[in-house]
């Protein structure tokens, strides 16, 4: 094996020992990120509690006093 051979083999061991490291840290970095909630944020107009409730409703019923909410804008 020629010197020039020994040492492109060396790098591209290197480099692809590199990229599997760095995919693993990836998935490992995902695997553990929380998720961002889907859920619509609402403010009850007439006990001022502010919920959660679902993403496909538009109307919501508050959980303290059963008035229904529409959801919050920011």
């Amino acid at each position: 094996m020629t010197p020039d051979a020994l040492i492109l083999a060396f790098v591209l061991v290197l480099l692809a020992a590199l990229a599997v490291i760095a995919f693993y840290s990836h998935r490992r970095q995902q695997r553990f990120k929380p998720t961002q909630s889907r859920d619509h944020i609402f403010r009850c107009t007439k006990c001022d509690y502010v919920y959660t409730d679902d993403e496909d409703v538009e109307l919501s019923r508050c959980p303290q006093c059963g008035t229904m909410n529409e959801e919050m804008e920011f």
